[in-house]
């Protein structure tokens, strides 16, 4: 084994980690302590990583202790951490149902990565979206004005759209043809305008529109705001639309009131999808909103909302509900292809 070699392994044994800790909802500093150490290593030279081993000073680096750097020293030594095994033999299936949907799906469309709130690069968010069967993925970092995610500036969203244009080149032929496509999750203001230019908008492949702030608006008003919304030409997707909190670090948080039939009728008249957000502390539209969807002849995207990559996991959470509502897989723009989801969003 050359050097390269084992600490490229070290750096795939800590990433792996923390993928199973976000996939099984682990708290948020376990997770940054196995990816900070592998973007420590990652950012030295193969021979000085090699050579701290030896001497004993990996724990000399910062964001390396103790347990990170057992993690290290044994990937090193040629053979699987203790504790990445201990992980993948109790990584059983995160549901049972929802297999069927989540077999035909060849896409996430909602998805975060660091460039706003998320906690990976987007390269490592497609690879492992590509790890997990999906022919293509959409990046939808969230737009400006929501500063506590990070929102991109125009000015970011720009070199954002250069910055996938080299990653698709460069992942074309590693991974098969799987596609970046650019995309954004943009606020719908108070007024049900969208906050992001109409410029910008027109030459992102996807649009995911959703409600941020005023959470708590009357629901006449919120109502009307939404359904701007949903007819502005450029939205694809209505996000998480209750904005529910059912549990999770960030505690837990009452539906938005609107009239969901209007709602629902919008979509279907506009050709906006109602997102299904498979995340955890969100599982939103609630079932009830869900099956109305349904019976007003919506058409749905199945989406897990990741900011990491264990959460991609997550869209089978999602695919338990479609089926359990009755949602058949060809009212899912995400079965689709990337030709036939690219022609219905322009």
């Amino acid at each position: 084994m050359t050097d390269k070699a084992g600490v490229a392994d070290a750096i795939a044994a800590l990433r792996a980690i923390g993928y199973y800790l976000e996939r099984d909802q682990q708290p948020t500093h376990r997770v940054k302590a196995y990816r900070r150490a592998a973007d420590t290593i990652a950012a030295l030279p193969a021979a000085e990583v090699r050579a701290r081993r030896r001497a004993g000073t990996l724990t000399e680096l910062p964001g390396i202790g103790p347990k990170t750097e057992a993690v290290i020293v044994e990937a090193m030594d040629g053979s699987t951490p203790a504790y990445l095994v201990k992980l993948e033999e109790a990584a059983g299936e995160l549901t049972t149902a929802g297999k069927r949907m989540r077999e035909v799906l060849q896409a996430d469309l909602h998805l975060h990565s660091e460039w706003s709130d998320g906690g990976s690069p987007i390269e490592e968010m497609a690879r492992t979206a590509y790890r997990l069967g999906h022919k293509y993925m959409a990046l939808t970092d969230h737009s400006a004005r929501l500063q506590v995610a990070n929102g991109l500036s125009r000015e970011r969203r720009l070199q954002q759209l250069e910055v996938v244009a080299e990653l698709n080149k460069k992942l074309a032929d590693e991974l098969d043809g799987f596609t970046i496509l650019n995309g954004i999750e943009v606020d719908i203001l108070e007024d049900g305008s969208l906050d992001c230019d109409s410029e910008i908008l027109a030459r992102l492949d996807l649009v995911v529109a959703s409600v941020h702030s005023k959470l708590r608006m009357a629901a006449g008003p919120m109502t009307e705001r939404m359904v701007r919304a949903i007819a502005n030409p450029h939205v694809d997707i209505l996000g998480h639309c209750t904005g529910r909190l059912i549990t999770g670090g960030r505690g837990t948080r009452p539906e938005s009131e609107f009239d969901a039939e209007v709602v629902f009728e919008a979509c279907r008249q506009f050709g906006t999808a109602v997102e299904i957000n498979s995340r955890p502390e969100r599982l939103d539209p609630p079932k009830r909103l869900l099956s109305l969807a349904v019976e007003m002849d919506c058409v749905f995207s199945i989406d897990t909302d990741a900011h990491a990559p264990g959460q991609l996991d997550w869209q089978v959470y999602g695919c338990e509900r479609a089926e359990d509502c009755g949602v058949t897989p060809d009212r899912v723009i995400n079965t689709w292809d990337q030709e036939k989801l690219l022609s219905w969003a322009s």
